[in-house]
């Protein structure tokens, strides 16, 4: 899925264009960006968390010439899945392919039936 799937899902939903659903989730995408810049904790209830953890640095090993070589510490973003999502993942795809989170008719790959992978028409 990407975001010009979610932006004409959402759109057909809300009976909003596909610029004004752009807009907003394009916005959207930019407060989470903004908050993990800052390293803001996300919680967002029946989806999951996002935050900005610490990677310690370690020694690591070149596979080409088996040389050992320092890997700085960095910052890097997780998620972990609220259990709402774990329990949707976790289904078969016969039972999560009509739920809330998906119009009638479509599943995690693109409308039943579709001929394009993926891709709504």
């Amino acid at each position: 899925m990407t975001k010009k799937d979610i932006v004409r899902i959402v759109s057909e939903e809300l009976g909003l264009t596909q610029q004004q659903t752009k807009a907003v989730v394009q916005r959207t995408f930019d407060a989470i960006i903004e908050w993990l810049a800052n390293e803001e904790r996300i919680e967002l209830r029946n989806f999951g968390v996002f935050e900005v953890r610490q990677r310690a640095a370690r020694t690591a090993r070149n596979p080409r010439t088996n040389e050992r070589v320092e890997v700085p510490g960095r910052k890097v973003v997780v998620f972990k899945p609220g259990k709402e999502m774990e329990i949707m993942v976790n289904q078969p795809r016969s039972l999560n392919q009509h739920s809330p989170l998906f119009p009638l008719g479509w599943g995690a790959k693109g409308r039943t039936g579709s001929s394009s992978a993926g891709s709504p028409e």
